[in-house]
């Protein structure tokens, strides 16, 4: 098993992680780069490095030192629309740390790394203390994905119940073990 380091990213990090989150989804979403959702794949700089809350982490290979996975986390809470208003008012931006573009390159996955992310994501959030709730969301037609989410954290609306169901958009609450 490989021992992967992961570390917070820096300005030499941004060209590596940017081509692993618009091969995602490109390769593995199908939707390809979509401004008004994708425009912190774009500038993870202002999005993830500038501000003190945020955060962009990294993976690197330990064989050649290329980026392999990313994991982000900004203060942007769910904004309502495109999601449900009760998601928005439950998790508002400043209080909410919501997880991003955890993303990992086909050959790496299923080696744990996602988990690893994911706790040094938390731990993040806790650190700066002024976070009341860890959320994301998933699309359940991305292999794994929701099963995966289930055994890390608890669903708290599920899109394909609501009445007219859009996308299917699940999302989710990771506890921040304090």
């Amino acid at each position: 098993m490989r021992d992967y380091n992961i570390r917070a990213a820096g300005p030499d990090d941004v060209g590596g992680a940017r081509a692993v989150m618009l091969d995602t989804v490109y390769r593995d979403f199908g939707s390809g780069y979509v401004p008004r959702w994708h425009g912190d794949i774009v500038d993870p700089v202002a999005a993830y490095l500038v501000p003190v809350r945020h955060t962009l982490l990294v993976a690197l290979d330990p064989e050649d030192g290329e980026i392999v996975a990313t994991a982000a986390l900004d203060s942007r809470g769910p904004a309502h629309t495109p999601n449900p208003r009760e998601l928005a008012e439950r998790y508002p931006s400043g209080e909410t740390a919501q997880l991003r573009r955890i993303y990992v390159r086909a050959g790496h996955r299923r080696r744990g790394l996602v988990r690893r992310l994911v706790r040094e994501l938390v731990a993040f959030a806790a650190a700066d203390g002024g976070y009341r709730a860890v959320c994301l969301h998933t699309d359940p037609a991305v292999e794994g994905a929701e099963a995966f989410w289930r055994s890390l954290g608890k669903v708290v609306h599920d899109e394909r119940e609501d009445p007219g169901a859009g996308q299917g958009i699940v999302h989710f609450e990771i506890p921040m073990g304090r």
